[in-house]
């Protein structure tokens, strides 16, 4: 049966249309056409894991049957604005939110990785640690990492969100989700991802101890002449 898809909002601008069809076997479900729209239409992808399935005006779960006669529409979240997949905040972290976002048909395994704040470290106390980036340009390597990983990984879909400000013992100060066809995957892929945003996301954090405080920063960035130069001679 083919069937014709209304869409809204940020659906419309990815499709650059106002409504789509699909071509469905008979006692096709919900989650059947999420699957076909995200394989004939890939620009909505992204979106699909987080948007709402209505049919005649009711939402529907998964596992409803559509019928051909059915009045269908795809809706994106309620808040308005699409979620960024990357983002440095001084909100506090959801993990929820970033398992939403890289949800997706294809993906048969998501992994979450979430850094929290821990009270010792080497026997030495930590009494709470403050966070500073370089916001625009965390971003855009979080961006490389993603990309990266697509590289390696094919399919996979990537979320890092990471707070600044100064987070007390057990505040989440970094997440990151990754959404593949398969488990190992996304272990691999969740591993080289939070891995490589210590290496090279302009990221510091003032550990605030009992008796005293030092920044950190952890990322090794590309060569710095400056660490190289031999005094000795040109």
């Amino acid at each position: 049966m083919t069937i014709t898809i209304l869409l809204f909002a940020g659906l419309v601008e990815r499709a650059n249309q106002r409504e789509i069809q699909l071509t469905l076997p008979e006692q096709a479900t919900v989650r059947d056409l999420l699957q076909a729209a995200a394989e004939q239409y890939p620009a909505l992808s992204p979106l699909l894991g987080s948007c709402f399935v209505s049919l005649n005006h009711e939402y529907a779960a998964p596992d409803h049957v559509i019928q051909a006669s059915d009045e269908i529409a795809l809706l994106p979240p309620v808040s308005g604005g699409e979620e960024p997949l990357f983002s440095i905040t001084t909100e506090p972290l959801s993990a929820d939110k970033l398992i939403r976002l890289v949800s997706n048909p294809h993906a048969g395994a998501v992994l979450t990785f979430v850094g929290t704040v821990r009270e010792f470290t080497h026997g030495q106390r930590t009494v709470y640690l403050s966070y500073e980036a370089y916001a625009p340009m965390a971003v855009e390597k979080m961006k490389q990492i993603a990309a990266e990983i697509d590289e390696r990984w094919p399919g996979a879909r990537v979320a890092m969100q990471h707070r600044i400000g100064d987070l007390q013992i057990e505040e989440i100060a970094v997440i990151v989700a990754v959404a593949t066809p398969h488990r190992n995957e996304s272990f691999e892929a969740g591993r080289y991802a939070i891995e490589r945003l210590k290496q090279i996301v302009p990221i510091w954090k003032k550990e605030m101890w009992e008796d005293g405080s030092e920044w950190k920063g952890h990322q090794q960035g590309p060569w710095n002449p400056l660490a190289t130069y031999d005094k000795g001679g040109q």
